[in-house]
């Protein structure tokens, strides 16, 4: 059955930049916001000196603001030279494979697998379901799905813990050219598999995966979930456009994306890791292999509903960076692109820090007349953040939702917490997870 979807219109391009000149043209224009930034930091930054000597004033101000600033201006010039690449065809038929690992999930299990069987996708769609030592009816929806959506399902049982496992299990029986990974409690639009295979058939030879785009579900549940429905909309959809456009997109989440069976194969599948995605992506993009996202592909995900779930998942996600940081080291990527946009990951564990010690502590003391490092200045990072947001609003808005039939809620009071406060959780959070990483504490899948 073909989508009722018109078909996306083929834009005229008067010139064309490559890869390479956006690049660096994003990185001149950086440079000049960076030293604009210096300059009229001056004063700010002879003031610090006086407080904390003027090494401990620079290393702070780098911290919250030479550095984000330059980061974000580097993401709004390459958001503006952003254009995704038209698709050769819209209508792929070649079979793919559809892993689901589930541990526990006989709530969701089987209108996960509803999504899945009413996709407009007309080539054949292979589901393996791997009961991951579930303890309740995970095993009896499966088999109800299997039954009255009359799909191709099949269920397998991995005893050992850890979706790792799980899927390295199920990898050994795909034999289609795609493998499509998706989490047990996501849904996925009806376009969606066809929007992933759609963009790896239009893509050069040396594209191994592509990551689909994750929105909130859940939004209205709590406000923890209204704050995160603007995190996922625009700040991760934002810093996926950025790294899709340097083909180095650095995490195609088990969540949902598609991979090239025997790219995974070659490098062994899944690894042992709390960051499983994020590992099995750096290690394909040190194959000089590339990562392309697709905003079109969109999955539907449960976020976390309280402060103490958000913690613990945020903090599995900055863990599962530093598993990939130690591995494959930035400098050993083989692109330029791919080591910068790794570096960058590299560095928010300074700046996580910064934020965490400093920004955070200095903000109390604004409240009390003391503006050492918290005052006027810090408000002139708030533009670069409207101007990157707005942009991305604006391309999710008419690119994404208008094509897909898709209406943006209306959630003002997430809005604002995400602007203001956001960040305040996300840094000491981040930092956990990097502990937990250093001491090697105990590792918690879910």
């Amino acid at each position: 059955m073909k989508s009722n979807l018109t078909p996306i219109k083929k834009q005229k391009r008067k010139y064309y930049f490559t890869i390479q000149k956006k690049f660096w043209f994003s990185h001149m224009m950086s440079f000049m916001w960076l030293i604009l930034s210096i300059y009229l930091s001056l004063p700010w930054l002879y003031d610090l000196s006086d407080v904390v000597t003027m090494p401990g004033a620079i290393f702070i101000i780098t911290g919250i603001a030479y550095i984000p600033g330059y980061m974000s201006a580097f993401l709004i010039v390459s958001l503006i030279l952003d254009r995704q690449p038209n698709f050769k065809n819209e209508f792929p038929t070649e079979s793919v494979t559809l892993l689901i690992a589930a541990y526990n999930e006989e709530k969701g299990i089987y209108q996960t697998l509803k999504y899945v069987t009413d996709q407009d996708y007309t080539g054949e769609i292979q589901v393996i379901v791997i009961n991951n030592n579930s303890s309740d009816q995970t095993t009896e929806e499966v088999l109800r799905a299997k039954k009255e959506l009359k799909a191709n399902i099949s269920i397998l049982h991995e005893p050992n813990p850890g979706k790792f496992n799980a899927l390295n299990t199920g990898l050994q029986y795909v034999q289609t050219p795609y493998v499509i990974t998706l989490d047990a409690d996501t849904l996925i639009h009806p376009s969606a598999v066809r929007y992933l295979v759609s963009r790896i058939k239009s893509s050069p030879e040396d594209v191994c995966a592509v990551a689909g785009s994750m929105l909130v579900r859940n939004s209205r549940e709590t406000i923890w979930t209204k704050i995160q429905e603007w995190d996922y909309f625009l700040g991760i959809a934002s810093i996926k456009r950025l790294q899709g456009l340097y083909q180095g997109t650095l995490v195609a989440q088990g969540a949902f994306s598609l991979y090239k069976t025997p790219c995974v194969q070659e490098v062994g599948g899944w690894p042992d890791a709390i960051g499983e995605d994020i590992v099995l992506t750096w290690r394909l993009l040190q194959k000089e292999w590339k990562v392309y996202f697709e905003p079109l592909a969109v999955a539907f995900t449960d976020a976390p509903s309280t402060l103490a779930h958000f913690a613990k998942q945020r903090s599995r996600w900055a863990r599962g960076m530093v598993e990939g940081l130690k591995e494959i080291k930035p400098w050993q990527q083989p692109q330029v692109y791919t080591r910068y946009l790794t570096g960058i990951n590299l560095l928010m564990l300074y700046l996580d820090l910064v934020y965490t010690l400093c920004w955070l502590p200095g903000l109390v003391l604004a409240f009390f007349g003391i503006h050492w490092i918290v005052g006027p200045m810090t408000l002139l990072v708030l533009p670069l953040t409207f101007v990157s947001y707005s942009i991305l609003y604006l391309y999710q808005k008419h690119y994404v939702f208008r094509h897909l039939n898709l209406r943006i809620r209306i959630n003002k009071l997430g809005f604002v917490l995400f602007i203001l406060f956001y960040q305040m959780i996300m840094s000491p959070v981040s930092l956990y997870g990097y502990l937990q990483e250093f001491f090697k504490l105990r590792r918690v899948w879910k």
